[in-house]
């Protein structure tokens, strides 16, 4: 009964709103922490199991599980299963982007394969609900030991910490793609920089202009399969021990 009465706290509410924050976890700690949370958080949830999914499939294509986490190896054990099977309910929420269940696994006859799997484990309910946040959709799974102890009502805080656990992927995504464009551009102006160099020290060598210059490095680096950078690399290194 106790279970029944848990309360958002406002430790656990801190816990859910730093879900959200770039740079607090990779993907499989914040998938981690969505599972912890939910059962902690969430009345008759005995344990969680949180997946996230490959958003671009073709048609006819079964969608691409890309990582998960499970706040007990039990679980983890039955929803790797499910994932190598590549069939099961969780199959079933990423194709209609809904959510199922079940309040008594022992008669349910949708998944046997899936629902047998759980019956081990002493699951007798749960509930798997999908969020898309592009580019990311992410599942929660919660899991009771008791026929419905899983209230309805209380999707909505499961819903909230998944919303959460999403955006905070989508954001670390974010996060290295902009990181990865920065240094990708700061590559390529130092690059810049060291052929410009090279171009100088050649034009001054040569008594040529810039672009005769620049065409002598190209020549030199397709003659001797030397990238062109590099090249320019050794000759601001040559002249500058010369």
């Amino acid at each position: 009964m106790a279970r029944a009465e848990t309360v958002l706290t406002d430790q656990l509410a801190l816990e859910i709103a730093r879900l959200g924050v770039v740079g607090e976890s990779s993907d499989i700690g914040t998938l981690h922490r969505v599972a912890e949370l939910a059962t902690r958080a969430v009345p008759g949830c005995a344990g969680a199991t949180s997946v996230r999914w490959a958003v671009e499939v073709t048609q006819g294509e079964t969608p691409e599980p890309l990582a998960s986490a499970a706040s007990h190896p039990d679980l983890a054990d039955a929803v790797d299963l499910q994932l190598a099977r590549r069939a099961g309910p969780l199959f079933d929420v990423v194709g209609s982007r809904r959510a199922v269940g079940s309040d008594d696994v022992l008669a349910e006859t949708r998944w046997p394969d899936a629902t047998r799997d759980l019956l081990r484990r002493g699951v007798r309910c749960f509930v798997t609900i999908p969020y898309l946040n592009e580019p990311v959709l992410v599942t929660l799974t919660l899991y009771g030991i008791a026929p419905g102890s899983l209230a309805p009502a209380q999707n909505g805080l499961a819903a909230l910490l998944l919303a959460q656990g999403s955006a905070a992927v989508s954001n670390n995504l974010q996060y290295d793609n902009v990181h990865r464009t920065a240094v990708q551009l700061q590559e390529a102006v130092e690059s810049r920089a060291v052929v410009d160099q090279a171009k100088g020290i050649l034009m001054h060598a040569l008594g040529c202009d810039a672009d005769e210059a620049f065409a002598e490095l190209r020549r030199i680096s397709q003659t001797r399969h030397v990238k062109l950078t590099a090249l320019a690399q050794r000759i601001v290194g040559d002249q500058g021990l010369s």
